[in-house]
């Protein structure tokens, strides 16, 4: 799933529950929640990979992503400071994995095996791009619609 998707649910969700605690855990539940859905991602290989020669695209894909989610939020949201801890806690994920790829340890290896075998499973199956783009967009959509309200 793009940062953008999930940093909105992250801040629709948050957004959404009074208790502070759970919101913040929903929030970051959030991310796997979206992940287990048939999407589409950029690649970050060269980042992966240590290709930090190559991995300049990859680095703006990246930023341009999050400041678009984080735009979208700033127009559709009333900014409180809980919507902004939401999203990015729901970013947790995937930041967990690409300091794994980075600092490689047990801890972030096990993470990663989980994140990329167990809630990306559909990843692997053959299932049109056309279902993979619409369920990120439902995401999004849904996302603005509890921001808003």
């Amino acid at each position: 799933m793009i940062l953008t998707a999930h940093l909105l649910l992250g801040a629709a969700v948050a957004s959404q529950i009074k208790y502070l605690p759970l919101a913040l855990l929903m929030a970051f539940l959030s991310h796997y929640l979206i992940d287990l859905i048939p999407h589409i991602e950029y690649s970050i290989d060269n980042i992966s990979k240590k290709q930090w020669q190559k991995s300049a695209p990859d680095i703006l894909r990246v930023i341009l992503d999050f400041l678009f989610g984080i735009l979208l939020i700033l127009i559709f949201s009333n900014n409180y400071p809980i919507i902004y801890m939401g999203a990015l806690i729901a970013l947790i994920p995937d930041s967990l994995t690409i300091i794994s790829s980075i600092l490689p340890n047990k801890i972030l290896s096990k993470h990663d095996q989980f994140h990329r075998n167990k809630i990306h499973f559909l990843k692997y199956k053959k299932i049109p791009v056309f279902w993979r783009i619409l369920s990120q967009l439902l995401v999004v959509i849904t996302s603005i619609i509890l921001l808003i309200h």
